[in-house]
C-alpha cells in the first residue's frame, strides 16, 4: 500500500514584498495596476478553523480584524496579502481607520485583497503576478466571499489612465505590477507605487521656534470671513530657508491666534496671517487637517480664501 505523501507545513509570517516609489506609472501588456489604498497591510492565514492576521512587520491583529478573517469560510489553508481600510465619502480613510481601531470597531472595515501566497499545501509565490491574482479571483468566487472581504480588481496597459482617474477621485496613488514577476519579500522594481500629490496656499497663523529658525509652521483656511485651523507641516525648508522665514514671520507676531476656533498650542508663536506657505501634501483626514504636508514657499499678500 503506498504511503500518503504529507502535505508541506503551512509557513509563519511571510516578509511582505514593498514597492519601489516612482514619478510615473508604467505602460505595456507587462504591468497591471490597482489602485492604491491608505489603510494596514494585513496578511492573513486561514488553516482549517485556525485564523492570524499580521501586519506589516509580523505582528498577530487577529482579535483586531476577527470579523474580516470570518469572512473566508475556507475548508483548506490559504495565505493572502490585503490591505484593511475604511471607506468614507467613496475614498479610504486612514485617519478612520485609525479611530475605529481604537475604539475597537470593526464594523466599517474592509479588506481589499490584491495577492495570493499560498494554497491546500502549495507555495504560490514562484507563480507569475497575474496568475496568483487569478487563483485569487477563483477563491472569491469559488467560496462566494463577500464583503468585508473585497477582491482588488486591476487593469492591465497605461497605468497612467488609472493614476489620473485616482488622482481626480482623491486616492493615495496606484500600485503597478509586473505580470509575469514572482512574489519577493522585499523591495523591489516588480511593484511600484506612483502617488497622488495635493498642492495648496494656506496662511500662516504661527510657528515653532528652533534656535536658528522654525520648527514648524501652523496654517490656517478661509472660510468665508473666518479662518479655521489646517493643520501643521514641519519639513521641506533648509536651514538656510528656515531662517528665512522666522526673520519674516518675527515681523507679523502677534499675542494671540487669529483662528476662528482657540486651538492649544503651548509652544506657539502666533502671528499675524499676512504669509502664505505653498504646501504639498498627501490628503486631507476627517478632522480637516493636512496629512503628509511639505513645505514648497513662502510669499507675503493679504487674506484671501
Amino acid at each position: 500500500m503506498a504511503r500518503r505523501t504529507k502535505a508541506p507545513a503551512m509557513p509563519g509570517f511571510i516578509k511582505p514584498q514593498l514597492a519601489t516609489l516612482k514619478s510615473k506609472a508604467p505602460s505595456g501588456e507587462n504591468w497591471l495596476h490597482e489602485i492604491k489604498y491608505d489603510g494596514y497591510r494585513i496578511q492573513l492565514h486561514i488553516d482549517g478553523d485556525g485564523r492570524k492576521a499580521f501586519t506589516r512587520t509580523g505582528l498577530n491583529w487577529i482579535k483586531r480584524f476577527s470579523v474580516i478573517a470570518g469572512a473566508f469560510d475556507l475548508p483548506g489553508q490559504a495565505i493572502i496579502d490585503g490591505e484593511v481600510v475604511v471607506v468614507h465619502d467613496g475614498r479610504t480613510n486612514f485617519s478612520e481607520l485609525q479611530a475605529d481601531l481604537a475604539g475597537g470597531n470593526q464594523d466599517r472595515l474592509l479588506y481589499y485583497a490584491f495577492d495570493f501566497l499560498w494554497l491546500d499545501g502549495k507555495d504560490l509565490r514562484s507563480a507569475s503576478q497575474l496568475a496568483r491574482k487569478e487563483l485569487l479571483q477563483e477563491l472569491f468566487d469559488t467560496h462566494k466571499i463577500e464583503a468585508p472581504a473585497l477582491y482588488s480588481e486591476h487593469v492591465i496597459g497605461d497605468g497612467n489612465e488609472l493614476f489620473e482617474a485616482a488622482s481626480k477621485l482623491h486616492y493615495e496613488g496606484i500600485l503597478s505590477k509586473k505580470a509575469e514577476a514572482p512574489y519577493r519579500s522585499e523591495r523591489t522594481e516588480a511593484w511600484l507605487k506612483v502617488k497622488t500629490i495635493h498642492k495648496g496656499t494656506f496662511p500662516v497663523v504661527g510657528f515653532i521656534k528652533d534656535p536658528s529658525g522654525v520648527a514648524a509652521l501652523y496654517l490656517g483656511k478661509q472660510q468665508g470671513e473666518e479662518l479655521v485651523y489646517v493643520g501643521k507641516v514641519g519639513t521641506g525648508w533648509s536651514r538656510t530657508t528656515s531662517a528665512q522665514i522666522r526673520k519674516a514671520l518675527d515681523t507679523v507676531v502677534s499675542p494671540k491666534a487669529k483662528l476662528i476656533k482657540p486651538i492649544k498650542k503651548p509652544k506657539a508663536t502666533w502671528v499675524e496671517p499676512a504669509f502664505y506657505a505653498d504646501i504639498e501634501y498627501r490628503d486631507i483626514t476627517s478632522e480637516g487637517l493636512l496629512r503628509a504636508s511639505s513645505f514648497k514657499g513662502l510669499s507675503k499678500g493679504t487674506r484671501r480664501s
